[in-house]
């Protein structure tokens, strides 16, 4: 459960970090912003999947790349949704599910599923 709530503190963070980047998403308040997380994850757990499955001609075609503008669609939604998060116009959507994506994983890079700091440690390598 605790892993549960993390995860929902670092997407939602993730989404703040995106709203500061790039134009076209903008969050009304910290409510909306955790309300932003919640609903994105239902739909990238429940809707996301049934997409990805129904668009995978689509997707084949374009060696994969029909993903970002399925994760972009998601995004869209979630603002059409959310009283308070917009997200306003294609690219907007697109760019902010990229960006999401990558803050998303390097906020997850220091924190584990228990909900502890971890650190990364570079080990040295020497070949004989």
């Amino acid at each position: 459960m605790r892993g549960l709530v993390i995860r929902w503190v670092v997407t939602a963070a993730a989404l703040w970090l995106t709203s500061l980047v790039v134009r076209g998403i903008q969050v009304d308040g910290i409510g909306p912003l955790f309300f932003a997380a919640v609903v994105l994850g239902i739909f990238n757990a429940v809707l996301r999947p049934l997409v990805l499955f129904f668009t995978l001609p689509i997707n084949l075609l374009t060696l994969g790349l029909f993903t970002f503008v399925i994760n972009g669609a998601m995004l869209k939604l979630t603002g059409d949704v959310v009283r308070g998060f917009s997200v306003t116009g294609f690219w907007s959507a697109v760019v902010g599910a990229l960006l999401l994506s990558a803050f998303s994983f390097a906020i997850n890079l220091f924190i584990s599923d228990t909900g502890q700091v971890q650190y990364l440690y570079l080990e040295r390598i020497d070949r004989i």
